[in-house]
């Protein structure tokens, strides 16, 4: 051990030295601080020699030392302090400081949050919200479903990140909300799905097949969408749209898709059978030959003499006549 001459002076020793200013107390009130231990009580007037300085910027340090705990005021009408006992006011001013310390690490957890969110837009409060990934894509997508009260209206073709069945629809179906999809025709050559669309028309949905339908879209109660924002599969990202005129716009853009798309389901009355508005349906919409014939379960050569029966009973030349002779007497 050195002898205490040897061990030199360190600033953290000198009295001038501000050592409270880690528990927020400001230099110049600690130095008054000091002068008031050294007096024990005192008036800011007979502080201003020592300190150099007038007595109502004392008296202000007096005050916020005060509120830290570490003087109290004197009863009496003149203004005069007296200083707290260091040990219990300096551990009672390092607890506040403490506590204060530990309720901002604990809002850190929250400010983590905000800040993912401010990133992937994920407030409940934000118009638009970004979505990524497959997965999340899907469970977005059943949410929109099991929250829907009154109405769901989709846009839909390939590709499909998930599955191309959707089990929640019947459900939602079976409780009284009306879906209304539009369907591009690439999506009806996909193994499954036409069989499927028919399924879920005969729970009630109502289909229509639209060409060049070139987004994917679904809309519930015209109060929240959801739509990827491209068609690859290797960068799923999906829009969650709340209330808003982009929400409005997409609404819109949906009931023109829906005015001019063509229905898959049709009125018993219809004086062709259902597979043959079925194939009507599907020429119309832009598929060839080979894709119609695999969705129908037919040969190409079979699903050929289908179409040239509907061409002499149409009195049709060609497809496009087709549908708009069916058009006109309201086959489709």
């Amino acid at each position: 051990m050195l002898p205490l001459a040897q061990l030199g002076h360190h600033p953290s020793m000198d009295p001038e030295t501000p050592q409270l200013t880690a528990a927020g107390i400001d230099p110049f009130d600690e130095s008054v601080y000091r002068a008031v231990l050294t007096r024990r009580t005192a008036a800011p007037a007979e502080l201003t020699a020592d300190l150099g300085c007038s007595a109502e910027r004392i008296a202000r340090a007096l005050d916020r030392l005060r509120d830290h705990g570490l003087v109290g005021r004197l009863a009496g009408t003149r203004r005069r302090y007296a200083a707290i006992e260091p040990g219990a006011a300096v551990e009672a001013l390092v607890r506040a400081r403490s506590n204060e310390l530990e309720r901002v690490r604990s809002a850190a957890g929250e400010l983590s949050r905000l800040f993912a969110a401010a990133r992937t837009g994920a407030t409940d409060e934000d118009e638009v919200e970004i979505t990524t990934g497959s997965e999340a894509l899907g469970r977005w997508f059943v949410r929109l479903q099991q929250e829907a009260h009154e109405d769901v209206m989709t846009l839909d073709r390939p590709p499909y990140a998930l599955t191309t069945s959707n089990p929640v629809e019947a459900t939602a179906l079976g409780r009284g909300v009306r879906y209304r999809a539009v369907y591009a025709p690439e999506a009806l050559e996909w193994p499954g799905v036409l069989d499927d669309i028919r399924e879920l028309v005969r729970h009630g949905e109502q289909a229509r097949v639209l060409p060049g339908l070139g987004i994917k879209l679904a809309i519930a109660d015209r109060r929240l969408a959801l739509m990827p924002l491209s068609l690859d599969l290797d960068d799923v990202r999906a829009a969650v749209i709340r209330p808003s005129t982009l929400l409005d716009a997409l609404t819109d853009y949906w009931q023109l898709c829906w005015n001019q798309a063509l229905p898959l389901d049709a009125p018993a009355e219809d004086p062709v059978g259902e597979e043959d508005r079925l194939v009507l349906t599907l020429l119309v919409s832009g598929l060839k030959d080979e894709a119609i014939a695999r969705q129908l379960g037919w040969s190409v050569r079979t699903m050929r003499r289908r179409i040239s029966r509907l061409h002499e009973l149409l009195g049709a030349a060609n497809r496009f006549q087709a549908g708009v002779i069916a058009a006109r007497r309201g086959w489709l």
